[in-house]
């Protein structure tokens, strides 16, 4: 079993397994926030809770004897950045979802009486409507020690980007959310996702919130309106199965970041739009699409972007503030593709992928195509994310193209092919050569989540286990 390394040495690191597992986590959260906060007064708290609750405090060691670039600072001139989200252009708001659609259950005596005790002090500034409810509020953990912890991880609310070929500070094995909308192409290197987890950002005159969750590996991007209302959404600093629970600006309503629904408040039975996100390597978006936009590190936060504050945590044998017991046909932190039609989820564990390169199914009434391949490398490894084990990428596409359904095998040097028209296609499936060269398969909604995580949320839902 390995240890959890949290820059300590190796007969002195904590296993996660042990009793004393809790406070290790506790003190990971609480100095990961106190080090994306730094300069502040709050982060001086944060930092003080860190040394009295500590066990051992996160590396921040990039294991290659300072070769690593200097993250601080941003290669590309500010002239030579894009800030979508500095524009007065005002969004269209005639999508989104309505709120309150489903099913919400109303308590009037002591709606709060369910919280833990750690849970409720903390949220006691909060103005959530805590009467409207669709869960067990007592499933809610505190995974930051602070009064009122909104924020504390601090969402990117102005992002910049740089020209993806210009992002030369990132290695190409370096892992990150691709999001296609709207006509563009955006990479979001988890790098900087894990330190700040939401960016709320726009893609023409429609509001999203891109959101990765580091404990359970997911991420997911939204169409933030609600009630024709452009939503900021930040980090609680709640968790619920070990997944981040964000909040609203506007209502305070508390969101599962996992499922996208709105759990308690004024909001609660809303369903957020879900827009389609891979994690990719940045080597292979830029192969495929050159023209893409890289989230720069000029986040207005003095932050080393590139190192990892999660050193061993995806070969742990248990996921951090979770009580339940893992379903134990897989490994807790295995990985696995959950892919989606709308109204069934289906599950590609990542030691079948790896196995075969190609799956071709259906979930629901879609037809899906899970390809794996690349030398992605593990955000959650080790201290370094360019130094880190390789995991590949595992991305879930509509295998329809012009109405016909194709059927995808694996072929060399991470690429596939289709039995119907022998066309070759990349793992980021990009059609280049044959009959349909030029064409490009539309990514399926799925997560990359840790097996524990999938489980927990869609305990009933199928798991493809080969064919």
């Amino acid at each position: 079993m390995r240890p959890v390394r949290f820059g300590v040495p190796d007969n002195e690191r904590p296993m996660l397994s042990r009793p004393s597992h809790r406070l290790v986590i506790l003190a990971l959260l609480v100095a990961l926030v106190a080090a994306a906060c730094a300069g502040s007064d709050e982060d001086d708290a944060a930092a003080d809770a860190a040394d009295d609750t500590a066990v051992d405090a996160p590396s921040t060691d990039s294991g290659d004897d300072g070769d690593q670039p200097d993250a601080s600072a941003n290669d590309a001139e500010p002239a030579d950045l894009i800030s979508p989200t500095e524009t007065d252009a005002p969004f269209d708001l005639s999508g989104g979802v309505a709120s309150g659609t489903g099913e919400v259950s109303v308590v009037d005596d002591d709606p709060q009486g369910a919280l833990g005790e750690q849970v409720r002090q903390a949220t006691e500034p909060w103005t959530t409507d805590w009467t409207r409810q669709t869960v067990d509020i007592g499933e809610f953990q505190l995974g930051i020690p602070s009064v009122d912890p909104r924020d504390r991880i601090p969402p990117i609310d102005t992002p910049k980007f740089e020209p993806a070929t210009a992002a030369t500070w990132l290695d190409p094995r370096e892992p990150g959310a691709l999001v296609q909308f709207n006509g563009e192409t955006r990479f979001y290197p988890l790098s900087i996702m894990t330190r700040h987890e939401i960016v709320n950002d726009r893609y023409g005159d429609i509001p999203v919130a891109v959101t990765y969750c580091p404990l359970c590996n997911t991420a997911i991007t939204f169409d933030s309106r609600v009630d024709n209302t452009a939503v900021r959404f930040g980090v609680s600093g709640l968790l619920r199965n070990s997944d981040l629970v964000m909040w609203d600006e506007g209502t305070l309503t508390l969101w599962q970041q996992l499922t996208g629904e709105a759990l308690v408040g004024e909001w609660a039975g809303t369903q957020l739009e879900v827009i389609p996100t891979a994690i990719a390597s940045y080597g292979d978006v830029v192969e495929n699409f050159p023209d893409a936009l890289s989230l720069a590190r000029d986040t207005g936060f003095d932050i080393e972007y590139g190192t990892n504050s999660y050193v061993g945590y995806s070969s742990s044998p248990r996921p951090f503030l979770f009580d339940e017991e893992p379903d134990p046909r897989f490994p807790a932190l295995s990985r696995v593709v959950g892919v989606s039609d709308g109204t069934v989820e289906k599950a590609y564990p990542f030691s079948v992928l790896t196995e075969v390169g190609a799956v071709n199914d259906t979930v629901g009434d879609l037809p899906v195509a899970v390809l794996w391949g690349g030398d992605t490398a593990d955000a959650l490894d080790a201290a370094s994310i360019a130094a880190s084990e390789s995991i590949g990428s595992a991305i879930a596409y509509d295998r329809r193209v012009d109405g016909q359904e194709l059927t995808f095998s694996a072929s060399d040097d991470d690429q596939f092919v289709d039995a119907e028209t022998g066309t070759t296609w990349t793992l980021l499936g990009v059609a280049v050569d044959g009959p349909l060269a030029g064409s490009q398969l539309a990514p399926a909604t799925h997560r990359n989540e840790f097996w524990f995580a999938w489980a927990a949320f869609f305990p009933d839902a199928e798991v493809y286990e080969g064919a």
